[in-house]
């Protein structure tokens, strides 16, 4: 039986064996990133009836473990999945808060769709993140830049083997205690430029935030690695090598003039959250914002010629990170900023300062979880 969004209640089922407060405490010390997890997760059903109608059903929280599923899962063999990342922040009256959960909820279903997944109503994927965090609560981290990582997601659970949308689903939320990203002090990091392997085709699933995108990314960071940078940057080589994206991040580029240049959105390039915050915060400053073209040629002059002034990435998971240089098979690119540029600073610091509550929010953007 199913039932409607405005019908959905969760019902719990606590855990009966939670992490000691001791070893939470210890945790949240130092938790690193996606290394913990809390003790409970959000779940809600979705199937298909005899009359080829579906919906949501048994809404619930029940503690975090392994999931049970046939091994002919349609998830396992034709990857239908996606997926979102975003953050609680404990503010200073205890009070916890997320940030532009509405643009999560929204991002979700356009990657359900790419995915022929069903949607989910948007009141529930916000109700299935307050759910959680009232029983975890306690994992929500106070340290300055500490967050809660929240991990909706959502997969297809049918067992069979035909090439179809499944009819039955599971949408899930996890959540796990955050550090920094790139681990200890904020410090600008290495990219590496490959030439050799591509994030996303025309027509393709770039713009939808599913695990194939990011199983294709792997190879190329493990390149990466292997020449000492942190994350990869990937190009369109059919577009005069037009800058993309990184594998999990957007990157943006800060002219003398006063103009902030990040690649427009062409199908290829996924709408990042951080992303189109960080416009609305560079335009309320009075930076001219330009989503357009920018070439690894024009990177490489502007850098030369001194009318690129800063370059950083954006992202949920490490917020914003200032970029040192570009690595590329002949040569690198140098960033001209020495340490953290002014305007990445400025506007990191005040995206967590709304984030995290001490920075007013004059655009509405925070929700309360708890």
């Amino acid at each position: 039986m199913t039932e409607t969004a405005s019908e959905l209640t969760f019902s719990q089922q606590l855990n009966e064996n939670p992490k000691s407060a001791a070893v939470r405490e210890t945790i949240l010390a130092n938790p690193g990133f996606g290394d913990y997890f809390t003790d409970h997760t959000a779940v809600v059903d979705y199937k298909v009836d005899a009359q080829g109608a579906g919906g949501w059903y048994n809404a619930r929280i029940e503690p975090y473990g392994p999931i049970a599923m046939d091994p002919a899962a349609a998830v396992l063999h034709y990857g239908q999945e996606i997926f979102e990342g975003m953050k609680a922040y404990r503010h200073a009256d205890g009070s916890i808060w997320t940030f532009r959960a509405e643009a999560n909820a929204a991002r979700l279903n356009a990657s359900a769709r790419r995915l022929a997944l069903p949607e989910l109503p948007p009141e529930t994927f916000l109700e299935s993140l307050r759910q959680l965090v009232s029983v975890d609560h306690d994992w929500v981290p106070s340290g300055d830049g500490d967050a809660l990582y929240l991990r909706p997601f959502m997969i297809a659970t049918e067992a069979f083997l035909g090439v179809r949308p499944s009819r039955e689903v599971s949408y899930r939320v996890i959540a796990s205690p955050a550090g920094n990203y790139f681990g200890g002090e904020l410090k600008p990091v290495s990219i590496w430029l490959t030439t050799t392997f591509a994030r996303a085709g025309e027509g393709g699933t770039g713009e939808a935030k599913c695990g194939g995108n990011y199983a294709a990314s792997l190879a190329a960071q493990m390149e990466a690695e292997a020449n000492g940078c942190k994350q990869v940057l990937f190009l369109d080589p059919h577009n005069d090598n037009a800058v993309e994206e990184l594998g999990g991040m957007n990157i943006f580029f800060v002219f003398k003039d006063g103009t902030l240049v990040t690649p427009e959105l062409n199908g290829h390039i996924l709408h990042g959250i951080t992303r189109s915050s960080v416009m609305q915060l560079a335009a309320d400053r009075g930076l001219k914002v330009q989503e357009r073209k920018i070439t690894i040629d024009e990177w490489r002059a502007g850098v030369a010629a001194g009318d690129i002034t800063e370059v950083f990435a954006c992202g949920t998971a490490a917020v914003i990170t200032p970029i040192g240089e570009l690595k590329t098979a002949e040569g690198t690119i140098a960033s001209p900023a020495h340490g953290i540029g002014e305007v990445t600073a400025a506007i990191r610091e005040q995206l967590l300062g709304i984030q995290t509550g001490t920075v007013e929010d004059l655009h509405g953007w925070l929700t309360r979880l708890a």
